[in-house]
């Protein structure tokens, strides 16, 4: 049975925006599997993950019927209108947690692209990518892990509850640890949706050839520290978010500059009046899905240290981040549970 407590502050953090590897030797990381399906079971009485055919390093286990779902938590695909309306619940309880916690996070590829052309997530999108700075990630990893946050929605009154799960493998962050490139997860208990959280690091091969503000994720994604910082402040699915400063580079970069300008993809037409993407078909489940766009042929940024600039767009002001700090105990590795309400949106 999961715990009921509320969290209490104890331990002040300050996040910030400069990104630092931990040396970790590779050795001492533990070689933990993910919660065990008893442990945080709810509704479900057979575990649906992947977890008896992936590697036994591997710590996070996709559903067996989805990539994109957690199968501890939901056994099907959802309907194309739930899928949707659940992903936006999952963002913003995501975004109004971490404001909450003061955490520092961002989103990311398919979701940035989402951004990009209405400030939603695309209606084809199976899942939400977003970042985090070092930092943040730490103090999640510390205090907050296999936390479980409850939320009062309009759409289920009864209220939600969200896991975050952190992969004991983040603070390795080797790129040949290809098992694990996935930090931490936001998962929707109901029915298994998450979001993935991948960690921004300095690259310190790249820093070692002379490349100054090298970063890196553990998921071989490259990026300069001025591609992402300052943040801009903007808004994600009607809450408050942060998008990275080069977000038009970053784009046509992973997707080609064709996604920032094609009206029609993924069986869905953008009706600019509307300002939103018009399925051109019916639609029924998630199984066709692929994600935020299809990648340009370099799935790896290459930046080669090189500053770039980012064009802002309306309500999105360059500004420098500096995250409130927060407050958190350490917790033993159960949910417990944590109220929350939405993040308001700022003032206009």
């Amino acid at each position: 049975m999961r715990l009921f407590n509320i969290l209490l502050a104890a331990t002040a953090l300050a996040t910030g925006s400069d990104a630092r590897p931990m040396k970790v030797p590779t050795q001492d990381i533990a070689r933990k599997r993910d919660a065990d399906f008893e442990s945080v079971r709810t509704r479900l009485t057979k575990d649906y993950s992947g977890k008896r055919g992936d590697p036994k390093d591997k710590y996070f286990h996709e559903s067996t019927f989805h990539p994109h779902m957690d199968g501890r938590f939901g056994d099907r695909v959802l309907s194309y209108d739930d899928r949707r309306s659940n992903l936006t619940t999952l963002m913003q309880t995501y975004l109004s947690t971490m404001n909450d916690i003061g955490a520092e996070t961002w989103i990311m590829h398919g979701s940035l692209l989402g951004w990009f052309w209405n400030r939603k997530i695309m209606p084809w999108d199976s899942d939400v990518d977003v970042q985090m700075t070092e930092k943040s990630m730490e103090h999640l990893s510390d205090f907050y892990n296999m936390t479980v946050h409850h939320y009062k929605l309009p759409d289920f009154p009864e209220g939600r509850d969200y896991m975050l799960e952190i992969n004991p493998h983040w603070r390795n962050f080797s790129t040949t640890d290809r098992l694990n490139v996935i930090d931490a997860r936001w998962i929707d208990m109901s029915n298994g949706l998450f979001i993935d959280i991948t960690t921004l690091h300095r690259n310190t091969t790249a820093e070692a050839l002379g490349i100054e503000g090298a970063m890196m994720c553990k998921d071989r994604h490259h990026f300069n520290f001025t591609d992402i910082f300052p943040l801009r402040e903007s808004v994600f699915e009607n809450t408050p978010v942060k998008v990275p400063y080069a977000y038009t580079d970053l784009l046509a970069e992973e997707y080609g500059s064709k996604a920032l300008v094609k009206t029609t993809f993924e069986n869905h037409h953008f009706d600019q009046q509307k300002m939103e993407w018009i399925p051109l078909t019916n639609p029924t489940t998630l199984n066709g899905a692929t994600g935020g766009g299809r990648p340009n042929n370099k799935v790896i940024y290459t930046h080669k240290g090189r500053p770039v600039g980012g064009s802002a767009t309306p309500n999105t002001p360059a500004v420098n981040v500096d995250a409130s700090a927060v407050q958190g105990q350490p917790r033993p590795n159960q949910p417990i549970t944590h109220p929350h309400n939405l993040a308001p949106l700022p003032p206009s």
